[in-house]
């Protein structure tokens, strides 16, 4: 039995995959299996992974059902009791996954395990996430997973490795939520599990369309489950409470840019506004013309390696 099961949902990613599983092939750590969950690619993603010759690249192809259950199917298939996530368009360093067993055999008692990652748009410059309080050398517990995470994210999917009895614990990914379902999880693990994190980047987020990442879309209306499920929570602690609103701030933003007024009217009225900063306040109460505006010159800096958010 593998001592790790690499997870991949495939959809349509015929131009990335191979640069994603080339990334994976090689680790320093080996002892691992792959198992790519082609969710209905209509493209010629399945070629590309059909072209390794790598017995430990398992594929199963099912109906589109979405990322969700791609995910949760090739848990349910899953031969190791550790489980690695990655995209089909992220990459890993080699040393990604030795990174992640490291954490596992010094804490092994924790519900998820995650890895310090960089971003890189436009195959750009790579940009370092930045975490809140965490020193540049952690390697252990994070004491507060909630305000650690209020500027990126401790735990994002392609950087994390989660033992299969957090599952049973805690539940899958939410079918339901085509978008913020990651999230989710991450809060439910939170809640009741440790975290523990290495502060060395091992993977890489590759955004080519930041539109996906830094923009709206109708499918994040799905979000707004995010803060139903834990709206009863919000005086469990400051923490919590400020991680939400600014959950809640980034909704509202794209709310109000999809023209969903009365979603970002509630959102905005949920929110505590000394958890949020000067920029944030300022966002908030941007006409959705000038914040268009602020994005399309947000994209053009970023092509220049500048990238200006109002998480920081």
């Amino acid at each position: 039995m593998p001592l790790i099961s690499v997870i991949i949902p495939l959809y349509n990613k015929e131009h990335f995959i191979e640069a994603t599983l080339l990334s994976v092939l090689n680790q320093t750590f080996s002892d691992y299996e792959i198992i790519i969950i082609n969710d209905g690619s209509t493209d010629k993603s399945v070629e590309v992974v059909n072209s390794f010759d790598d017995n430990r690249i398992i594929l199963y192809t099912t109906k589109n059902k979405g990322v969700s259950h791609a995910r949760n199917f090739a848990i349910s298939k899953a031969n190791s009791d550790l489980i690695a996530l990655l995209d089909g368009d992220d990459q890993w360093e080699p040393t990604h996954l030795e990174n992640l067993y490291k954490l596992y055999t010094n804490f092994p008692h924790c519900g998820l395990y995650a890895t310090a990652y960089h971003k890189q748009f436009f195959n750009g410059k790579k940009m370092k996430a930045h975490f809140n309080g965490v020193s540049s050398d952690h390697f252990g517990v994070i004491e507060d997973y909630f305000l650690a995470s209020i500027i990126d994210s401790i735990a994002w999917t392609s950087a994390v490795m989660i033992p299969k009895n957090t599952f049973e614990n805690i539940g899958d990914f939410d079918e339901d939520m085509r978008s913020g379902q990651d999230t989710d999880l991450w809060v439910r693990i939170a809640l009741k599990k440790s975290i523990a994190f290495s502060a060395i980047s091992s993977a890489n987020k590759i955004i080519l369309d930041p539109q996906q990442h830094l923009s709206y879309s109708s499918n994040r209306s799905d979000r707004m489950k995010l803060f139903e499920n834990f709206k009863n929570l919000g005086s469990k602690s400051k923490s919590f409470k400020k991680y939400m609103d600014l959950n809640r701030f980034s909704v509202a933003i794209e709310r109000k840019l999809a023209g969903d007024l009365s979603a970002f009217l509630r959102l905005k009225k949920e929110i505590d506004i000394l958890n949020l900063n000067t920029k944030q306040l300022i966002l908030l109460n941007t006409p959705a013309v000038v914040i268009r505006l602020f994005k399309k010159v947000q994209f053009l800096l970023l092509r220049l390696n500048i990238y200006l958010t109002p998480f920081k």
